[in-house]
């Protein structure tokens, strides 16, 4: 797929609506971490926008559709703080799982994931747009 294909009218109305969910439910990310691609930035900017604008802001390694879960796994038992995360299909579900979601990620939705030990998760909650 293109890096540079933006997010679609349909794709752009669901990430305003996700950020806002996410705000109303206290979602308050220290940092975002994106894939690079401008999809996952859009998506990652409206959250910027909603949930905390002062939140660290920057594309990471490790969020590419075929990019190693490892790599993410790693990088999220370094951070103190709490990450919101954007993504693509494949490489986002299987985090997920590796982590310990209990539902499956939702196809353009989001799930929460709360740490509660070094490398244990605990998912809070999960939601797909309407």
């Amino acid at each position: 797929m293109d890096p540079q294909r933006p997010l679609s009218s349909r794709g752009q109305a669901q990430a305003v609506w996700l950020a806002g969910q996410a705000r109303d439910r206290q979602i308050r990310p220290v940092t975002i971490w994106h894939s690079g691609k401008l999809r996952s930035r859009q998506t990652a900017e409206e959250f910027l926008r909603q949930c905390n604008p002062f939140a660290a802001f920057r594309a990471v390694r490790g969020l590419l559709p075929g990019d190693p879960t490892m790599w993410m796994e790693n990088a999220l038992a370094l951070e103190s703080d709490d990450v919101l995360v954007v993504g693509h299909l494949p490489q986002l579900p299987q985090l997920a799982r590796v982590l310990g979601a209990s539902d499956p990620l939702p196809l353009h939705g989001m799930l929460v994931l709360e740490r509660v030990e070094t490398v244990r998760y605990v998912q809070r909650w999960v939601l797909a747009p309407p």
